[in-house]
C-alpha cells in the first residue's frame, strides 16, 4: 500500500553524484542509510500528497515540463527539519528562478483542482534535498560535520521532473525539462 506520492525535481548527473557522495559517506559511517534503503534518488520535492490520481498528474506535469528549461541550482547550505525524523538536508539557494518554477507548478496543479497542503504552497515551501533521515540524536552533530566537509556550494542543473510513489520509492514517470517531444 502506497504511503503517498511526490513530484520531484531531479538533477544533472554531476550534481546528483555530489549528493550521492554525501549519502554514501553517511552510510559508510553508519549514521544514516534510510534514503539508500528506500531506493530514493537525489531530488527536491515540489509537491507531496497521500491522495492523488497519478494519471491526472501525468498530463499536468508533462505539459508543465515541456514549457520549462533546465534550472540552475546551487546547493549551498546544510539544514535540518524540526521533526521526529532527525532529517538533514542540503538547501538550494532560493533563487528567483527556482521559486518561480515551484510557483508555476503550484498554479498548474491548483488550476486542475489538485489539493495542495500548506507546506507545498509558494509562501511556505522550503526547498531542500534530503541527505539523511532517522539520524540517531547522538550523531546529528557528527552528521553535520560530515556534510560540512562537502565543500559547498555544489552547483548544477535540475533536468527532469517526475512523480514517485513511496515507500519504497518507485518512479511512475518523469519528463525532461524543455523537452516538448511527444
Amino acid at each position: 500500500m502506497s504511503q503517498g506520492y511526490a513530484i520531484e525535481l531531479y538533477f544533472d548527473p554531476a550534481l546528483e553524484n555530489q549528493v550521492l557522495k554525501a549519502w554514501n559517506v553517511l552510510a559508510r559511517r553508519q549514521i544514516s542509510t534510510q534514503l539508500i534503503e528506500i531506493e530514493s534518488r537525489p531530488h527536491i520535492t515540489l509537491y507531496s500528497s497521500s491522495f492523488v490520481e497519478p494519471t491526472k498528474l501525468e498530463s499536468i506535469v508533462k505539459t508543465f515540463a515541456s514549457k520549462q528549461e533546465p534550472l540552475p541550482l546551487s546547493l549551498s547550505a546544510i539544514g535540518g527539519l524540526p521533526n521526529d525524523n532527525n532529517f538533514l538536508f542540503l538547501a538550494p539557494t532560493p533563487s528567483l528562478s527556482l521559486l518561480q518554477f515551484h510557483s508555476q507548478l503550484y498554479d498548474a496543479l491548483k488550476k486542475e483542482g489538485i489539493e495542495i497542503s500548506e507546506e507545498y504552497r509558494p509562501d511556505s515551501w522550503i526547498p531542500y534535498c534530503a541527505v539523511a533521515q532517522d539520524v540517531p540524536k547522538a550523531r546529528i552533530g557528527e552528521a553535520f560535520c560530515v556534510l560540512r566537509d562537502l565543500k559547498l556550494p555544489v552547483t548544477g542543473y535540475a533536468m527532469d521532473i517526475g512523480l514517485v510513489e513511496f515507500s519504497p520509492v518507485r518512479e511512475l514517470f518523469s519528463f525532461v525539462l524543455g523537452n516538448s517531444v511527444e
